[in-house]
């Protein structure tokens, strides 16, 4: 069926506004607020003097160039984040070192805005070199173009390279256009499944597995705890906030933070704050259901990380497995409370009213004295004259066979019958 849109343009805005509302607030719960700062799936990344993520993934391995001036048969290659290379046809090449992790990626001052610095390489000439590193390199970074040439390549070109072959180094004049600063990133935090670990987060990065749904990162159903050990720099841990999560889909799985993390206890190197996830599966569910958690830090962009939980079978809450204990020992503790006021009561009133003292004034001592001597009183009849109260299985048949029959009338009509 087709409707025209001129229907819908002389029904009035306030017809529509509750639905508005709605679809806006379902966006809200299930879309995060800010994408996870998440570490970059290489090494060549960076920070720029400001905390910002500055993320060359994109020019990483790049080759740039550089012929060196009155020689046609040799030239230095800088792969961006890989390695330096000095090529020649009578030498061949001569590596300058190699380019290692994000930490070999520094913050420089102006002119120069990162520096690389690229170590191990060859020996040759070289073995005594400043801490026994062979060659190295170094190669300067500039945001924009050389001032002394003009790139061919629209990703940048070598400027310049000088040689300090005392030390053997190099060092390289890079000119590229340098990518968007990203979010702020409040380094030197980290989360962990302990004290000293940084699984989830290290740096203030989300770690890989923990940005988004894997589902070989997925908690399986019977784990229904999950312990988090937050960390962060003691000058600046004051700035983190409490966390707080989001669960996808909404109904389904039970998320109850707790623990020192959860109440906004300031977590430092030293002595880390716990983040405990209690989670209860409610609804069988094919795929895992994601739990986003957010931790605000004041004036950077927040720590976030994913959290999956896989849910076979239902599960009940703790607090209803033991609610049957609970319920009897309210009744227990009932008990015992009203049968101690009931026996000060009786003895009381039988102190005073009855004028019974002792143990006879208490109530059910009749009934337990009676008792006790039920249980305690000889199984036989006494012998005639025999005070001591000797039991009748002592008395053998033929002492029974010659008892005179007037000391049988005495029994009889001393003990009587039962």
């Amino acid at each position: 069926m087709l409707v025209k849109w001129s229907t819908f343009a002389s029904c009035p805005l306030d017809a529509f506004r509750p639905f508005i509302i709605v679809l806006l607030a379902a966006a809200y719960i299930h879309v995060p607020a800010t994408a996870i700062v998440a570490v970059p799936s290489s090494h060549c990344y960076t920070f720029d003097s400001d905390s910002h993520l500055v993320d060359f993934t994109h020019l990483s391995g790049k080759n740039f160039e550089y012929n060196e001036e009155g020689s046609v048969t040799s030239d230095l290659v800088v792969q961006l984040c890989k390695d330096v290379q000095r090529r020649s046809q009578a030498g061949g090449f001569i590596d300058f070192g190699r380019f290692t992790n994000h930490r070999s990626f520094e913050t420089g001052s102006k002119p120069v805005d990162y520096i690389q610095r690229f170590h191990n390489g060859d020996l040759a000439k070289c073995e005594t070199t400043f801490e026994e590193m062979g060659r190295t390199a170094q190669v300067n970074i500039m945001c924009g173009r050389c001032s002394n040439k003009v790139c061919k390549d629209e990703h940048g070109c070598i400027c310049s390279v000088s040689y300090d072959e005392r030390m053997c180094r190099t060092v390289v004049e890079l000119a590229i256009p340098c990518p968007k600063r990203g979010p702020r990133v409040f380094k030197g935090f980290t989360v962990g499944f302990h004290p000293r670990s940084s699984e989830v987060v290290y740096n203030g990065l989300t770690q890989l597995g923990f940005e988004q749904l894997h589902h070989g990162f997925s908690f399986p159903s019977e784990q229904i705890h999950v312990s988090l050990y937050l960390s962060a720099m003691s000058s600046l841990a004051d700035l983190v906030g409490k966390p707080t999560f989001r669960v996808n889909p909404m109904k389904g799985l039970d998320v109850m933070l707790t623990g020192s993390g959860a109440n906004g206890a300031v977590p430092t190197a030293l002595s880390p704050t716990v983040l405990n996830v209690n989670w209860i599966c409610e609804i069988i569910r094919s795929n895992p259901y994601v739990v986003n958690v957010s931790i605000p830090v004041a004036g950077y962009d927040p720590i976030e990380f994913t959290l999956t939980k896989e849910c076979g079978y239902t599960q009940e809450k703790e607090s209803d497995s033991m609610r049957g204990w609970a319920t009897f020992g309210i009744i227990s503790c009932i008990f015992i409370v009203f049968s101690s006021l009931l026996c000060c009561g009786g003895f009381i009133y039988r102190s005073r009213v009855e004028h019974q003292d002792g143990l006879h004034a208490l109530p059910g001592m009749t009934t337990v004295s009676a008792f006790l001597d039920a249980v305690g009183r000889p199984r036989g009849y006494l012998r005639a004259g025999d005070p001591s109260g000797n039991h009748s299985s002592q008395v053998s048949w033929e002492n029974t066979s010659v008892t005179t029959p007037a000391a049988q009338r005495t029994n009889d009509g001393r003990y009587g019958t039962i």
